[in-house]
């Protein structure tokens, strides 16, 4: 990329080893940047520039998706996200494992885990549109993209958590879905392994399918469980994309429990079996712990 003008830029970072973020190989360079676009890359030494940053033997790359977030509320509490933008997030995925901050209907006490993401005076947002205008309104330092969480859905619809939905229950929680992804929302979350909604059957998940289909919206999970029966849990997920044709994402992909050291080649593995074309994927946390609610 190329680039003249007869005024400076505003800032010219040089000598970075540069990632582009589109899989290329990263090399050295320069990156040219006025306002809040990269306006040049390249071999950038004389262009004027308002400020100059020796970037020799660091790094640069775009800002990194975290994909699996409980920040639905803390990026309203907490605006400046300190805690990402220090490690170079600029953009978070919030909904995750089933819960999410929209749209959301809190009477009393938030259900497990729905308490993870803040009090229950914090859940304003009965429709995902209201949720988005709030963030627009006061925008945080990341983007934010959310997902649907199904047991907030449960919790809108519900009486009595520790049972399978019925079926004009499960009517209302595709309204809302439906609703909230025609404002924006990505798709649909599951934490199948928590006990407010390990009760919803398999037929229950299923039933939001066409709904993703629809929109062109992913499902992601918190498997069934991730211990002894963990190859069973990703078949349950893994039957959304062969009956659905939606991409199914498998979050923080482990198995977890002694009993399963040294099975990670075997869930590896199943994704193999899915075929050349299968859309599903996952995530993985790069630490070799893990934790949840009490």
């Amino acid at each position: 990329m190329q680039y003249t003008v007869a005024q400076p830029v505003d800032t010219l970072i040089q000598g970075a080893k540069v990632f582009d973020g589109l899989g290329n190989e990263a090399r050295t360079c320069d990156v040219a940047i006025n306002a809040d676009r990269i306006v040049a890359i390249g071999e950038l030494t004389s262009l004027l520039a308002n400020e100059v940053i020796d970037a020799k033997g660091l790094c640069l790359a775009p800002g990194f998706i975290d994909v699996h977030t409980h920040d639905d509320l803390e990026v309203l509490r907490n605006p400046n996200m300190a805690a990402k933008i220090s490690q170079g997030v600029t953009t978070v995925i919030t909904g995750n494992c089933g819960i999410s901050a929209a749209p959301a209907i809190v009477k009393g006490c938030a259900p497990d885990p729905m308490n993870l993401l803040g009090a229950a005076s914090e859940f304003k947002f009965a429709n995902m549109a209201d949720y988005i205008t709030a963030i627009q309104s006061a925008p945080s330092n990341v983007n934010v993209a959310a997902l649907v969480g199904h047991t907030t859905l449960r919790n809108n619809v519900m009486d009595d958590l520790l049972r399978a939905a019925t079926e004009s229950e499960i009517t209302q929680m595709c309204q809302q879905l439906e609703s909230a992804l025609n404002a924006g929302a990505l798709g649909l979350s599951t934490g199948l392994a928590y006990k407010n909604a390990n009760f919803a059957t398999t037929d229950e998940v299923q039933a939001f399918g066409p709904v993703l289909k629809a929109h062109n919206a992913l499902y992601t999970t918190h498997l069934r469980t991730e211990f002894d029966a963990v190859l069973d849990a990703m078949d349950e997920a893994f039957a959304m994309e062969k009956l659905f044709e939606i991409k199914v994402i498998i979050s923080h992909l482990k198995c977890a429990g002694k009993n399963n050291w040294g099975r990670a080649p075997e869930l590896i593995e199943r994704f193999s079996v899915q075929g050349a074309h299968s859309r599903c994927s996952c995530d993985a946390y790069p630490y070799a712990a893990s934790s949840s609610t009490l």
